[in-house]
């Protein structure tokens, strides 16, 4: 009946991709406000429902119009908040999002008889926002036909911070009927940057001059006297300067840093029995409560209808990407990098062999391993912390061995708590270099969800559905802080997450990842291994890599921990994904997947790149929903 995602749009995708960048939950929002609209029109009393004519009501209408859902939601629809005096308690609990740059609000409505009406505000954090004014009067009676009256929210500028806003609307009837409507409202208020004054010139009170005569022995002295204080107040004021700056600095970074927490919960229901099913494909031109075009299995599964019955071709909008300064190397760089200057790169963070204790083998490919290692303390030898160690095997070519070092550096220099970038490497000549990263005891995220599959049928409660969202928060809080840095990971997937016991996820490099994993990567005949069964269709086509291709690879992502570990498209040949994606196929919702978080994926495989969602947007939709199930815990 809704529709849970876009694959494109034309001329709504301009709309859309207007109200993406500050709106906090956009789809998902709109789809649970639909659905909450439609469960109250379902629980309406039947004497009020539209066509039976009830002539000793009033007959009121409060609603947002199309236009403005749009604006706020980017769905076409009317939202209603009292339909033919039935008002709907379940759209007035929800409190919508306004994005940072509306300052308006527009509610339509209108009775068939006469209806006196109060209006009020109440702001709950009034340093953010200003009181809120509308174009009506406080007090007055409905209009008899249908009319529009705007809410004026703008923010003071003199703080941060969020504010809540309700509009309380309350209507009263001739026979005294009494009615309370309370329109909640949430908006990102940020403090207007004021242009610093330049400084004033410091005053010398009780200073008498006086006129010198050049022949006085006295004029060197009180000249070299005021070329000294003339100095002395410019490295004042620009010592100042420096600490002003510095302290902004240090806020902002707090702020950014604030702007990805989350809060930890505990763990919710249990995830069912997994799903067995092969891999099903749907159409974007495909009818809801259809029959899936190939792969069938038993039984139903929800369908998703992204758009309508064509896609425009991807090429057509170039993204630019930006390079981050020489903390990494760009993967069309690697075949440029010889090994000596590969090693020169990481110079600075080598350490001697010696340090370093190889223990268990975790992992192993053709060419590569990763051990479980034990680094001592350089100063203290009998302290010793626990690491990961990426090798490779003597048999190794000069390529694979640069490849691995230049790769290790993709995350170099970056700190986030959802970052796993190297920390070390042994390069001493006549030996295979090593990379050290830090040692997270549960180790690869796919392995791991693939051991929890594997543990499910003999303990259901191992891992839940809240366990798997805040899995998915914590890898979209390290793609947002990526995102803000103009670091495009190009790979990202659950191979290249690791996990510790207290759950913790954190995102990695992806070398040696082609030899570890061989069945994710595929040659299309241009001789380079890539994922493409994560990639977006312009990476496929064109080699156009930005945030907004990650955003497309962490859909998939998520795909792979609601599965707990399945290869995406696994029946799809690579060298067919780009037709299929472009047909408008998508990999079907998994079983164990609530409709919303489904949603949520399938907004990130949208074809338009303005139209999938940002990496902040996702982690405040997903905290959103994690704490939606933590509350029916």
């Amino acid at each position: 009946m809704f529709l849970p995602a876009r694959g494109s749009g034309g001329g709504a995708a301009s709309a859309v991709s207007q109200s993406w960048p500050d709106t906090v939950l956009w789809r998902l929002g709109g789809f649970f406000l639909l659905l909450l609209l439609e469960g109250a029109r379902c629980l309406a009393n039947p004497s009020n429902a539209p066509g039976i004519n009830n002539n000793n009501r009033p007959n009121v209408n409060v609603f947002m119009s199309e236009e403005e859902v749009k604006k706020l939601l980017g769905l076409d629809a009317e939202l209603y908040y009292v339909r033919d005096d039935v008002v709907n308690h379940y759209a007035l609990s929800f409190i919508l999002p306004v994005p940072s740059d509306t300052n308006s609000l527009h509610f339509t409505w209108h009775s068939s008889s006469k209806v006196d009406y109060r209006l009020g505000f109440q702001v709950e954090n009034t340093s953010a926002m200003d009181q809120p004014q509308s174009n009506i009067s406080a007090q007055g009676e409905v209009p008899r036909t249908r009319s529009v009256f705007r809410v004026d929210i703008f923010c003071s500028g003199k703080a941060d911070g969020e504010a809540v806003l309700t509009v309380q609307l309350n209507l009263t009837t001739p026979v005294n009927n009494f009615t309370v409507l309370n329109f909640k409202r949430r908006k990102m208020c940020y403090r207007r940057i004021e242009q610093l004054e330049p400084p004033k010139t410091l005053p010398f009170p009780n200073t008498t001059i006086q006129r010198i005569d050049p022949s006085s022995s006295n004029a060197p002295t009180t000249s070299t006297r005021v070329f000294y204080i003339s100095v002395c107040v410019c490295c004042i004021v620009i010592f100042l300067v420096a600490i002003i700056l510095a302290v902004l600095h240090l806020h902002s970074m707090k702020r950014v840093e604030m702007d990805d927490s989350v809060s930890d919960s505990g763990s919710s229901q249990g995830l069912s029995q997994p799903s067995t099913q092969t891999t099903q494909y749907l159409r974007a031109d495909t009818p809801n409560n259809a029959t899936p075009v190939t792969n069938a299995h038993t039984g139903s599964a929800p369908m998703l209808q992204l758009a309508g019955a064509s896609f425009p071709h991807p090429g057509a909008p170039s993204h630019e990407t930006k390079s981050y300064p020489s903390l990494r190397i760009e993967k069309n760089d690697l075949r440029s990098v010889s090994l000596l200057e590969a090693k020169a790169k990481v110079k600075d963070i080598a350490i001697s062999r010696e340090r370093v204790t190889l223990r268990d083998v975790l992992h192993e490919g053709t060419f590569g391993r990763i051990f479980h290692g034990v680094l001592l303390d350089e100063k203290d030898p009998s302290k010793e912390k626990q690491v990961f160690v990426k090798a490779v095997k003597d048999h190794a070519s000069e390529v694979q061995v640069t490849m691995m070092l230049t790769e290790s550096c993709k995350l170099r220099g970056l700190h986030h708590r959802n970052l796993l970038p190297i920390s070390h490497v042994c390069i001493e000549d006549g030996e295979k270099p090593m990379v050290l990263l830090p040692y997270m005891n549960w180790g690869n995220l796919k392995l791991f969800l693939r051991q929890c599959k594997l543990a499910e049928a003999n303990n259901p409660q191992a891992i839940s559905q809240q366990d798997l969202v805040h899995m998915a928060i914590q890898i979209s809080c390290g793609m947002s802080y990526l995102a803000r840095r103009e670091v495009i990971h190009k790979d990202l997937a659950a191979r290249n997450c690791v996990i510790d016991n207290s759950m913790q996820v954190k995102i990695t490099d992806n070398a040696l990842a082609r030899d570890l994993f061989p069945m994710d990567y595929h040659c299309l005949g241009d001789n380079e291994n890539r994922p493409v069964r994560w990639m977006a269709l312009e990476s496929l086509l064109n080699s156009d890599f930005s945030s907004a291709s990650d955003v497309w690879a962490f859909g998939v992502s998520l795909w792979e921990l609601m599965t707990l570990g399945q290869t995406p498209y696994v029946d799809i040949d690579p060298f067919e994904m780009a037709a299929y994606l472009k047909d408008g196929y998508r990999i079907a919702q998994p079983i164990n997947c609530p409709d919303e978080l489904f949603a949520v994926m399938a907004c990130c495989w949208a074809l338009d790149l303005e139209e999938r969602p940002k990496f902040q947007q996702l982690v405040q939709c997903l905290t959103e929903f994690h704490a939606a199930l933590g509350a029916y815990v």
